[in-house]
Order: structure tokens, then C-alpha cells, then sequence
């Protein structure tokens, strides 16, 4: 399944994007388990803090496409080091905050700059640009599923170090964990570009701005970014208000991160699996099937007595679709445009995906401060899904030559 990807020079590209996402991802998809430590020794509030974590959703989506246009403008050395370097500074200045918008300069905006920058657009659009066609797809998914075992690997550690440290020493562990995964960055990039190759994406670089407008034109890329938004609007309410969902149902906090942490475990089977069918299966459909999947199994919590069971049997059924749209919705991008401008194509569409997040987080913490409970985002959540199911359908989207018979 994965044999275009096993080449010496493609798996050090794969593995190496996959544990900078590892470590970007790992952080971000944390920060939920910090809401309730923060305002207990802040008193901020829940729904300042949760706005904090809403603009931080937007602002990593925002800074995609920039970060995609400076990747394929200048290469994504600079923009993945400067990104890590961000993330760090915004984790480490936030234990030094004590009001509403130091939160939002060092987590809505530091932290997720630099995490936005180091992330899917530029790690996916640096390897497709180095990775044969055949190999795209599968790495898509390993990338994708570096991103979910940093949330299975981060959710449990970062609760830990809550617990022996506090919420201050464990965001400050995550500020060192940003650091450590510099020395990644050379593995993605290879060698710095010769002047032939910067020549060259000079003279290539005016076509850009026809290609961007082309495709925000296009009825298909469109509704991709309609499904994608309600990708968004459900991730980011699930991280932000999971732990809060456990409290309210007189779980332990326990309870939360090892859910988190299932919902990672899972999507690396998920995201790898759905690496894998996008050279088997139109991409629309495998969004489809997942969207819906998720309103069905939303429907299913809520039926369900709330235990700790009912948690992570929810959580691994979440996982095996959580961020695993993200190889199908890169691959639809790339059938429909091309790579050469992937990195910045599919960054506005996870802009999208993060006006969604941005959405979830705060109405969020608005609901359960206005009706105690989280229901209504619930019913939301299953509305959207449907609408996201439904919208994949009509994409314009090339049917799968079937694969040519090897010669005996």
C-alpha cells in the first residue's frame, strides 16, 4: 500500500515533515486541557479564554495561504524555522500573562502564527513538490498521521505535566518541544536552492495571483471549502470544549486527555487508510462518507449514558475521521490545480477550515456560559456534517483510471 513512499530519499522526506507535524499539531490540539488550569489561577473566564483559543483557531487558518505564498516564493526553509520559532516564543511568554489580551497576543496569535506556519500547507506542499506523483497520496496520509500521533503522544503528556507542574512549567515543555524539532526542517527541504532554482520560481512567480484567482472562481474548490469549514467548526469545538463536555458529566480530568489522546491513535489508521484510497476512490466520496459518519456518530453520544466508555468509544470513532479529510481535500486541490502552487491553494482552504474553528471554539464557550450545557453545538455539529456530506457530491472530480497490469 505504501510502496512508493519507502524509497530511501521519499521516506526521510515523509517522516521528517510527519514529526514536525507530530510536534506543531501536538501542542495546538493540548491547549484545550489548559482552559479550566488557566482560569482557575487567572480568573479570566471561560469565555474569554475560550475567545483566546477562537482566534487562535482563525489565525492558524489565516496565516496558511501567507505561509504558502512565502513557501512558494522563497522555499519553506524560512517559513517552518521561523514557525517553530513563533510557536516557542508564544508558549513561553503565555505563563507571564494575566489578562484577556496578553492571552490573545500569546496564544490567538503567537502560538498559532507559528504553529499555522509549520504546518499542513508548507509541510504537504514542500513533499509533493519533491515526491513522485504516485507517492503523493500515501505521503499525504503519513504527514497527516505524524499530526495525530503528536495529539495521541501530547494530550496525555501535557495533562501529566499539568498535574506534577502545573499549567505554567507544562505549556513551558511544550515551548522546549517546539525547539527540538528544528533539526527536522532540513530533512523536508533538502539542500538550499541554487540561483538557477530561485531564478526559475522568479520567473514563475507572476503566475500566482491568475492561478488564485482561477480557483476562487471554481464551483468545485468552492465546496471544498464548504466541507472543510464544517471540518473545522467540529475540531475545533471538540478540542476546546471536550474537556469541559467530561466536567460537566462529573468525569475526571483524566478522562479528557486520554480521550484526546484516542482520537489521535485513531486517526493515525484513519489518515493512513484514507492516504491510501485516494489512488483507489474519488476523493468526494471518501469526504462524503466520513461527514456523514460523524453526524451519525454524534447522534450516538447523545443517545448514550455518559461514561467513561461512552468517551473514548466516541473518541475512536472521531479519530478514524478527525483530520483524516485532510489527504482527500489535498488531493482534490492538487487533481484540480496542480502542485506547483498546492502549498498556497490548500492553505486557503484551511482558512476556511479555521473561520469553522474559529466558530466552534468561541460559540462554544458562549453556550455553555448561556445555557450551561453544550447541547445546541451538538445539534449544530450534526447539521453541518449533513451539509458537508451532501456538498462533496457535486465536486468535479476525474474518475480513477484503473491501475495498469504489471508486465509478467
Amino acid at each position: 500500500m505504501f510502496d512508493a513512499v519507502r524509497k530511501p530519499g521519499v521516506q526521510g522526506v515523509v517522516l521528517a515533515a510527519a514529526g514536525i507535524l507530530m510536534v506543531t499539531m501536538g501542542i495546538r490540539q493540548s491547549f484545550g486541557l489548559f482552559v479550566n488550569p488557566i482560569n482557575a489561577d487567572t480568573g479570566l473566564g471561560l469565555v474569554a479564554i475560550s475567545f483566546a483559543l477562537a482566534i487562535a483557531q482563525f489565525c492558524w487558518g489565516a496565516v496558511q495561504p501567507v505561509a504558502g505564498i512565502l513557501a512558494d516564493k522563497y522555499g519553506p526553509k524560512p517559513v517552518l524555522s521561523y514557525g517553530l520559532l513563533i510557536l516557542a516564543i508564544g508558549c513561553a511568554l503565555t505563563p507571564f500573562i494575566q489578562n484577556s489580551f496578553g492571552l490573545i497576543f500569546t496564544i490567538g496569535l503567537l502560538s498559532a502564527i507559528g504553529a499555522g506556519a509549520s504546518s499542513f500547507s508548507v509541510l504537504i506542499g514542500a513533499a509533493a513538490q519533491r515526491l513522485p506523483a504516485e507517492a503523493r497520496g500515501s505521503a499525504s496520509g503519513i504527514i497527516n498521521a505524524g499530526g495525530s500521533l503528536g495529539q495521541f503522544v501530547f494530550a496525555p503528556l501535557a495533562q501529566k505535566l499539568i498535574a506534577l507542574f502545573g499549567w505554567m512549567g507544562a505549556i513551558w515543555a511544550l515551548a522546549i518541544a517546539a525547539l527540538a524539532a528544528l533539526p527536522l526542517i532540513n530533512k523536508v527541504t533538502g539542500q538550499q536552492e541554487t540561483e538557477h532554482s530561485h531564478a526559475a520560481q522568479a520567473k514563475d512567480e507572476s503566475r500566482i495571483w491568475p492561478t488564485i484567482r482561477q480557483a476562487l472562481t471554481d464551483r468545485s474548490y468552492a465546496l471544498v471549502h464548504l466541507g472543510f469549514f464544517t471540518c473545522g467548526f467540529h475540531v475545533a469545538f471538540l478540542v476546546t470544549h471536550l474537556p469541559g463536555e467530561v466536567e460537566l458529566c462529573g468525569l475526571p480530568a483524566s478522562v479528557a486527555s486520554w480521550s484526546l489522546a484516542l482520537i489521535g491513535l485513531a486517526n493515525i489508521a484513519g489518515s493512513l487508510y484514507a492516504g491510501a484510497s485516494v489512488a483507489k476512490y474519488r476523493s468526494k466520496h471518501i469526504l462524503a462518507l466520513m461527514y456523514a459518519s460523524r453526524a451519525v456518530l454524534v447522534g450516538w453520544y447523545l443517545l448514550m449514558p455518559k461514561t467513561e466508555w461512552t468517551f473514548y468509544l466516541f473518541a475512536i470513532g472521531l479519530g478514524l475521521t478527525w483530520l483524516a479529510t485532510v489527504p482527500p481535500t489535498a488531493a482534490i486541490v492538487g487533481k484540480l490545480f496542480g502542485t506547483r502552487y498546492l502549498a498556497t491553494l490548500f492553505g486557503l482552504t484551511l482558512f476556511s477550515h479555521q473561520i469553522g474553528g474559529f466558530l466552534g471554539a468561541w460559540l462554544g464557550g458562549l453556550a455553555i456560559t448561556e445555557f450551561g450545557d453544550f447541547s445546541w453545538m451538538w445539534y449544530a455539529d450534526i447539521a453541518l456534517a449533513l451539509v458537508a456530506a451532501a456538498a462533496n457530491l457535486p465536486i468535479k472530480e476525474a474518475k480513477i483510471a484503473p491501475a495498469q497490469a504489471q508486465p509478467a
